[in-house]
């Protein structure tokens, strides 16, 4: 539940706040977040440190907490999951959709962005012409691309695609730099057309996710992100 300082006066006023059973009407009231229930207008209001938010990102939407030109993913979150202090927990480009993990935990997302703890990000990729065995072997390998060095990455062909004529392949990067996955491929004369991640570590987005749909993140989850 969010509310502005005014609608929380509010509800002191109207006698709605109630702790442990007992109505209160001061703001000042201290509270134990482990031990003590607090309900307002009937509803039980459960605190939480962080909260941990899976959003199946639609194209056009950027990966940020504000900009001045276009649509962030902040500014489509849902009301009910808004909070003080939530940001991306890393980028997916402009026209590029799937998961994007929403937090308000700064030691989390850094852990899980550190290529230091190898979190696999997976994407499935869209491109007009077929991965050669020579392709294969740079992404396999690792590549170097204008002085720059990229670990192996896992690639997987998935099908070809019947309505827009595009081969789709699934990628595994332990990395995120600047648009990895596009450059990758770029080096092998082959433009991504499509891009979508899919899952971080071994949590997959929930298909019952529309585009701009989002969802809290369960702790049974979040072990399968970062153990």
């Amino acid at each position: 539940m969010n509310i502005s300082r005014t609608d929380a006066k509010r509800l002191l006023r109207q006698n709605s706040v109630f702790v442990n059973g007992k109505a209160v009407s001061k703001a000042e009231i201290s509270v134990d977040t482990d031990k003590d229930s607090v309900t307002v207008s009937g509803k039980e209001i459960v605190y939480k440190k962080y909260i941990y938010i899976m959003m199946n990102k639609p194209k056009g939407v950027v990966s940020a907490t504000e900009d001045g030109r276009d649509i962030t993913v902040l500014d489509i979150l849902p009301e009910h999951l808004r909070r003080n202090g939530l940001f991306p927990a890393g980028r997916l480009d402009k026209d590029t959709t799937g998961f994007v993990l929403i937090t308000d935990d700064g030691a989390f997302a850094h852990n899980m962005l550190s290529p230091a703890h190898h979190i696999e990000k997976t994407y499935t990729v869209g491109i007009e012409e077929k991965v050669t065995p020579e392709d294969e072997k740079r992404f396999f390998e690792g590549m170097e691309i204008g002085g720059e060095l990229f670990r192996p990455a896992k690639l997987r062909f998935l099908y070809r695609a019947d309505e827009d004529k595009l081969y789709y392949y699934e990628i595994k990067i332990t990395e995120g730099r600047y648009h990895q996955i596009k450059r990758m491929f770029a080096s092998t004369g082959k433009p991504v057309i499509e891009l979508r991640r899919t899952h971080l570590g071994s949590l997959s987005l929930d298909s019952a996710l529309k585009p701009g749909e989002a969802r809290e993140i369960t702790e049974i989850e979040l072990k399968k992100i970062l153990p």
